[in-house]
């Protein structure tokens, strides 16, 4: 047999093989990683929060958690807005998720090696940040080239119950991630 083609034969099993042990990715939306009572306290948002004007010193979590507040649903609705309670069956999951970048560190070529994926974009930069139920850590050594921040890419991975915190924010979940490309629909 030629080396071109047992080099063929041989790497075209290797291929097989790797393809036969990637993981399934389930595609989930970002509800799914939050416990159903948290996602039900942040759909019932307490009106008094519609006369707050975005931007104002009133409209941050730190200001809304010095607040005594007596209603039931203000209480339920801040503390899912902190939340870091998760979903267990996520642990070890293969997940296909999409997200924004949220770079926490980055390596000599300016790509983001340590970052947040969050849902919508300017999460972490802006006020409220999601609740850390919905910020996935990611330490990524490759690096992911940032062109502008608004961009969403889908991330493939495997998710971890695993806490962090940043000055930018905290986390409830990490991902070992896989594969990363630029979101299309």
């Amino acid at each position: 047999m030629c080396f071109v083609a047992l080099a063929t034969s041989i790497f075209g099993q290797i291929n097989v093989a790797h393809a036969a042990n990637a993981p399934e990715y389930e595609e989930i939306d970002w509800v799914a990683l939050m416990p159903e009572d948290d996602l039900s306290a942040l759909m019932n948002r307490p009106e008094f929060l519609n006369d707050i004007a975005d931007g104002s010193a009133q409209d941050s979590v730190d200001d809304f958690k010095s607040q005594m507040l007596e209603d039931e649903q203000a209480q339920r609705y801040q503390s899912a807005l902190t939340s870091t309670r998760v979903i267990d069956a996520f642990n070890g999951k293969a997940v296909r998720i999409p997200g924004f970048i949220v770079p926490l560190e980055q390596n000599e070529n300016q790509e983001a090696t340590t970052f947040f994926i969050v849902p919508y974009f300017g999460a972490c930069l802006h006020m409220p940040p999601p609740p850390p139920n919905q910020i996935l850590f990611v330490e990524f050594e490759e690096g992911i080239e940032i062109e502008n921040l608004y961009d969403p890419f889908w991330f493939e991975g495997t998710v971890e119950i695993e806490r962090h915190e940043s000055a930018i924010g905290t986390s409830a979940y990490s991902l070992n991630l896989h594969h990363f490309e630029y979101y299309e629909e």
